[in-house]
């Protein structure tokens, strides 16, 4: 269904849906400088990692934070990589569906939460050390800055209010 507007509806209910929020403001065009320098991070932090892993992260991390824009994007991005909608459903709960994710997978969603959430201060020993013995050193590294990056995208979004639903997987080129 298309909306009046020429909103793509993929789930009507018969209601009218809630307003689109206005979002506060392009940063990407307000400050290109920051918006290249942080997509560059994005670049170099994802080299050498599976790309399923780093869409978990993104989303996990998004959720934690959120961000319905990064949602969104991630989610599609996801799908549109062959990832199950289970999978991406269930990451909300992953302690209660451990039996859905590698081991390895596992340990990056928990670094995730723990370098997203900062509760006691810092990374807990236990949490970095389960990491440590799934991920060569490099990859954890490449890891701990790719969950770097997306908290920094998070923020971006829910500060200037990016608008979910209009993303397309592929329309910011290949990141």
């Amino acid at each position: 269904m298309t909306t009046a507007n020429g909103t793509h509806v993929t789930h009507d209910h018969g209601d009218a849906h809630a307003p689109e929020h206005t979002p506060r403001m392009q940063l990407a065009k307000l400050a290109p400088e920051v918006y290249k320098a942080v997509l560059a991070l994005e670049i170099a932090s994802k080299k050498g990692l599976d790309p399923a892993l780093v869409e978990l992260v993104k989303i996990r991390a998004s959720q934690l934070n959120h961000c319905a824009f990064c949602l969104d994007m991630h989610s599609k991005d996801a799908l549109a990589a062959g990832e199950s909608i289970e999978r991406i459903v269930l990451l909300n709960a992953w302690e209660e569906s451990r039996h859905f994710y590698t081991e390895k997978e596992l340990a990056a969603i928990e670094l995730t939460e723990a370098v997203t959430v900062l509760t006691d201060g810092f990374v807990p020993d236990a949490v970095y050390e389960r990491a440590a013995k799934q991920f060569e050193e490099r990859e954890l590294a490449q890891l701990i800055a790719v969950i770097a990056t997306i908290n920094v995208w998070n923020r971006f979004g829910v500060t200037t209010r990016g608008v979910p639903g209009h993303y397309t997987p592929g329309m910011y080129g290949k990141a």
